[in-house]
């Protein structure tokens, strides 16, 4: 047991009681606990297997490969519109968890020998468009674009989607303007 997920853990005001009971079923299952994203992240072999979320109306097991996995039971969900490996199951309560151990212990075995076998997600690449306000801003500032092509693909992809995702030009120009800084300094959208 990792102490900085000792702390977390104590010092969660809601979902307490049921992030400590995944914690204990993901240990069970020989995963190696550590405190990533501020969240308890679980790891075999250096790789990373899942997370424990914590949410407003819920807590959640993630699956960073889950979309590799068989959903006989039918629990796995996406974690948004745009996810497109990552797939979770979320709880409202210990009891729940408890009743489906069984369920969890299988697709936690299950996610080991996805990252055993070397799999892994073949995505093709779909390029999203740059909204031509957050162009302009990288035309008239060169170190915005180099920053910006030194992002991840995943954090590029995260920033473009919540440019475009505004409606009027005036909105993506206050969020443009709202992340750069964040940007220049090689930061994801929720860093």
């Amino acid at each position: 047991m990792n102490p900085n997920v000792d702390k977390f853990l104590n010092r969660a005001d809601r979902w307490s009681e049921e992030m400590k009971q995944l914690r204990l079923i993901s240990l069970d299952c020989g995963l190696t606990e550590s405190l990533k994203w501020g969240k308890p992240c679980y790891s075999f072999q250096e790789s990373n297997i899942l997370i424990i979320q914590p949410f407003k109306t819920s807590c959640a097991l993630m699956f960073f490969k889950g979309v590799l996995l068989d959903d006989p039971h039918d629990v796995l969900e996406k974690p948004g519109e745009h996810s497109r490996v990552a797939r979770r199951i979320p709880f409202t309560s210990r009891r729940e968890i408890v009743e489906m151990e069984p369920i969890l212990t299988s697709y936690i075995r299950q996610a080991v020998e996805v990252e055993k076998s070397g799999l892994e997600v073949d995505l093709e690449e779909r390029e999203e468009p740059i909204p031509k306000e957050f162009q302009a801003k990288m035309d008239e500032n060169p170190a915005l674009k180099t920053a910006f092509e030194a992002l991840t693909p995943g954090r590029q992809r995260g920033y473009l989607l919540y440019f475009s995702g505004a409606k009027q030009s005036k909105t993506r120009k206050r969020r443009v303007e709202k992340y750069m800084d964040n940007i220049l300094n090689g930061k994801g959208l929720r860093e």
